[in-house]
């Protein structure tokens, strides 16, 4: 018997074995009958049903690749059952190792029972094997696919709720310690409120940087609004800022030249806020930072440096890889509050999301240097921001 006749014929053994198979993993040990065969019955009737079409030698190598062939129909069939049965088995707590290997178990009984109902081989065998495989690779394929969907779209849903919940209380935390004033309190109340108010801001920076994180590393690009901006006053905000967090410590800001375009400024904050806090977390406690912004043409150059101990050059071709730093458990404790390892990672989105390009030079004797350039977008005439202060 052909093997996609004896497939239709022996539904009831082969999901039968399909059913003991998916019981004896962790998540299918609680779960009914019906659930464990879930669509395994429409996987195989798809799946024997396109073995039965005519196909030639042009139509198979075309499908061999991923396009269709004279099934069209049936393989749509087959696409929906496996993309059904997919998403079923991430509700169910399946992970994609299992999900994979409930299609190397189906395969493996079907090839072994029918192998078994055969007297002896027959020159047709082979080329039923072969239409076989073709379509259980077909419905793995899409069983991945579409697994992999489903649980990033869950990742990206997950981080989105979690990170607008955490922004309710942080607010409510930031205006309470806005609404208390410092003068009114004594000498520790002052210190309880600066640490509230820098820890809320870590918690702030945090939660921004996660959900950067969702939308770019699950498929997203970073999203860029663009307007008429000066960089100089933007970059003055942001080293003020830190100044004022980091007293005991020396930031000098050098701008040059006419600095003011189009561009998105919460963006560009964000470049120049993860390169600084980069420098004060790993630069020498006791060195100068420096930060430069300068207008060559038609390119906007934007250089961090810090003094200290080199990055190790192992580590520089996945510096902005996201978490890659806080990769093991040591150096995970070991991080900076309010930190999880994305901030290199954000820069080098946003950079590239506007076009541009970013380095890292680090040595023993030079420092380290991160050195970003953007195209500069002209500004808007008339709508030009001026800096009224010199630079520091």
């Amino acid at each position: 018997m052909r093997l996609a006749k004896f497939s239709l014929a022996n539904v009831e053994p082969i999901l039968a074995e399909w059913e003991a198979f998916a019981a004896a993993l962790a998540p299918g040990a609680t779960m009914t009958k019906l659930a464990l065969r879930d669509d395994a019955e429409k996987i195989l009737l798809a799946t024997a049903r396109s073995m039965q079409v005519h196909q030639s030698l042009a139509q198979q190598a075309s499908k061999s690749k991923g396009r269709r062939g004279a099934d069209a129909g049936e393989s749509d069939r087959l696409d929906d059952a496996s993309t059904r049965h997919a998403r079923e088995r991430v509700g169910s707590g399946f992970d994609i190792v299992e999900v994979v290997s409930e299609y190397r178990a189906l395969r493996a009984s079907v090839l072994r029972l029918w192998r078994e109902s055969l007297p002896q081989p027959d020159l047709d065998d082979l080329d039923d094997v072969t239409r076989f495989n073709e379509a259980i690779d077909q419905s793995l394929a899409e069983a991945v696919g579409s697994y992999t969907e489903r649980v990033d779209r869950s990742r990206q849903l997950f981080l989105a709720i979690l990170g607008h919940d955490l922004r309710n209380p942080l607010n409510c935390i930031r205006m309470g310690a806005r609404l208390l004033s410092p003068s009114d309190g004594d000498a520790t109340s002052v210190e309880a409120l600066a640490m509230i108010s820098t820890e809320a801001e870590a918690m702030g920076r945090l939660i921004h940087d996660m959900i950067d994180f969702a939308s770019t590393w699950l498929g997203g690009s970073m999203p860029l609004k663009r307007a008429p901006l000066n960089l100089q006053p933007l970059c003055r905000q942001v080293v003020d800022g830190f100044r004022a967090t980091h007293p005991r410590r020396t930031l000098h800001f050098r701008p040059r030249g006419d600095l003011a375009g189009h561009g998105d400024a919460d963006r560009l904050r964000q470049i120049v806020s993860n390169l600084l806090g980069n420098a004060f977390q790993h630069g020498a406690p006791d060195g100068p930072i420096e930060l430069s912004v300068a207008a060559e043409g038609s390119t906007v150059v934007l250089s961090v440096h810090n003094e200290g101990a080199p990055i190790p050059p192992e580590a520089l071709p996945t510096l902005f890889d996201p978490l890659v730093r806080h990769a093991d458990l040591e150096s995970a404790l070991q991080r900076a509050p309010g930190s999880i390892g994305l901030g290199l990672y954000i820069v080098r989105e946003i950079v590239h999301a506007s076009g541009g390009e970013i380095e890292v030079a680090s040595t023993a004797e030079q420092g380290t240097t991160f050195t970003v350039r953007l195209p500069r977008l002209p500004a808007v005439a008339g709508r030009e921001l001026s800096d009224p202060k010199a630079a520091g």
